[in-house]
């Protein structure tokens, strides 16, 4: 790796902090940010916003115009070799006159790894690769997930109170986290690209699942996925309504009744007999899903947990006591030992309001 100084830190932060504007609306392609520098000073940075747009650097050589010729150009991503929607990045960086490419982390993608760097490196661009590439990586975890794993990062939402209780025992669960979190849940769902639920949850709360934000800002709307294997849940309705599609995803020995027309599809079960989640997450990584936020109880959230399929905890703690007749976050587990116990790491903790939210990622995970 090259000895990056603080002055190409500095430039690629700035790189994927633009990188990030476009969580909410650039899947299923991954987040980029480009900032172009020439004599210590910006002349140009863009971040790639939506699939069909400009990508990030194209953004960056427009604002920089003739100013872009002997710049570095600092990117969070290797820049595209191949034709898709746009042309090639690495085409556009090598008319511009660049002298110098940084970028966080080559591309995994298929129609690039490594492709666009060897084009800039036969152009006679200096590369470099590898600056913040844990940042970078972080960043675009689902993107990485879809084209490395063939399937979607998994992120499950839970809120509960202090002595881990989800809802009561006969299920009310309205409102143990506060107004805040309930906010900060939506910005979450915005950069998910499926968001999931269970039968059992829409049986009891027929959810909306849908992004309410305060702020008005694009969002490309999420994909509502409800796992069903029986299709006992086709009568309620709030899953159905509004803009956003909803998916139905049942089993293949599953009779699908006259006139059901919401769009579906079947999977196999396991040898548990319910839905097979693996097949379920392979399935939406085949249609472009980067990112699910399952939204469930215990028992679909403990299924996907003892599948190793988590990658990823959203924990809201409320300041609250439910008692030990409350319902547990996860069912199902099969936990007797200390040595069975299943070990996360903690990866931020922040204040929401008057609750704690905890981001708690899988040691298996990217």
């Amino acid at each position: 790796m090259s000895d990056f100084t603080a002055d190409d830190h500095r430039f690629m932060a700035q790189a994927l902090r633009l990188a990030e504007r476009g969580a909410w609306t650039t899947r299923p392609n991954p987040m980029v940010g480009c900032v172009l520098v020439a004599g210590g000073e910006v002349v140009g940075e863009g971040f790639h916003v939506q699939k069909g747009g400009p990508h990030a650097e194209v953004v960056a050589l427009q604002a920089a115009g003739d100013r872009a010729r002997g710049a570095t150009a600092y990117v969070t991503l290797e820049p595209c070799a191949h034709t898709g929607s746009t042309g090639p990045c690495a085409d556009a960086l090598i008319a511009a006159g660049v002298s110098r490419v940084v970028a966080a982390m080559r591309d995994p993608f298929p129609q690039v790894d490594g492709a666009g760097f060897d084009r800039l490196r036969a152009a006679g661009i200096e590369v470099e690769s590898g600056l913040m590439e844990t940042q970078a990586r972080a960043l675009n975890r689902g993107f990485l997930s879809r084209i490395e794993r063939g399937r979607p990062w998994l992120r499950i939402k839970l809120a509960c109170s202090i002595d881990g209780r989800t809802a009561m025992a006969n299920g009310d669960s309205k409102w143990i986290s506060g107004e805040a979190s309930r906010a900060d849940v939506m910005r979450w769902r915005a950069r998910a690209g499926a968001l999931m639920t269970g039968s059992g949850t829409v049986l009891a709360d027929d959810p909306q699942l849908t992004v309410r934000l305060e702020e008005s800002a694009p969002v490309a709307t999420p994909l509502r996925v409800v796992l069903d294997a029986g299709l006992a849940t086709i009568a309620r309705g709030n899953v159905r309504d509004g803009a956003a599609p909803t998916l139905y995803v049942h089993a293949h020995d599953t009779k699908v009744p006259h006139g059901f027309d919401a769009p579906r599809v079947s999977m196999p079960r396991g040898a548990d007999g319910q839905l097979d989640l693996h097949a379920v997450l392979a399935a939406l990584g085949e249609g472009g899903i980067n990112e699910v936020q399952v939204e469930a109880g215990a028992t679909l959230s403990g299924a996907f947990l003892r599948a190793g399929l988590v990658d990823e905890l959203l924990l809201y703690v409320a300041p609250v006591l439910l008692g030990e007749r409350g319902r547990p976050l996860f069912d199902g587990l099969g936990i007797d030992t200390m040595a069975q116990r299943l070990h996360l790491q903690t990866i931020e903790t922040r204040r929401i309001g008057d609750d704690l939210r905890l981001l708690l990622r899988s040691r298996s995970a990217l």
